[in-house]
């Protein structure tokens, strides 16, 4: 596909765009067949009028999204809901929607961890080359709101019978403090 797409910190301006948004999101799920955490429109709306969201557009057209989310007292930045409509895919724009969520997440919080589940081995490659590396679910946030937002996932019932331990989730991590001789 040959469209230029922008990769950019949502804004008021594209509230229009939560609805879609989420059923990307959703129907994304449906096809992998993988347990997603349900965001509710007002949490989505909330997470762009913060500036704590990207989105890509193809001109007026929605083409990804992903949001960030501040745990443990600013100690800990999750990137979530990395979305990019299929007819899009396969171009880089998973990676240039990821690369602007942890730019922002760097700018607004400098000295957090960074973390991810995901059960995408193309997110887990994106965050690999961002510098994130696998961990175990005990070296993220314990916020009991951030586990709390797993409760819609289809696979919480494994998350709780394993203690929060284990999941169907691949953890990753990027510590800053890790990085700074680089």
């Amino acid at each position: 596909m040959d469209a230029v797409i922008d990769v950019l910190i949502a804004n008021e301006s594209h509230v229009k765009y939560v609805d879609t948004i989420l059923d990307t999101i959703s129907a994304a799920a449906k096809v992998r067949g993988t347990g997603i955490a349900r965001r509710s429109p007002e949490y989505v709306t909330q997470k762009i009028m913060e500036g704590k969201a990207i989105i890509a557009l193809n001109g007026d057209e929605f083409a990804g999204f992903c949001y960030i989310e501040t745990w443990g007292n600013k100690q800990f930045v999750a990137n979530s809901g990395l979305i990019v409509v299929e007819k899009f895919r396969g171009n880089g724009l998973a990676k240039r929607i990821k690369h602007k969520a942890f730019e922002l997440s760097r700018g607004r919080f400098p000295n957090a961890k960074l973390f991810g589940l995901t059960t995408g081995a193309a997110v887990m490659k994106i965050n690999y080359e961002l510098g994130y590396r696998p961990v175990t679910y005990a070296e993220l946030t314990d916020d009991d709101s951030f586990w709390h937002g797993c409760q819609s996932c289809v696979n919480y019932d494994i998350l709780q019978r394993q203690e929060r331990r284990f999941c169907m989730c691949t953890a990753m991590l990027y510590d800053p403090k890790e990085h700074e001789k680089k």
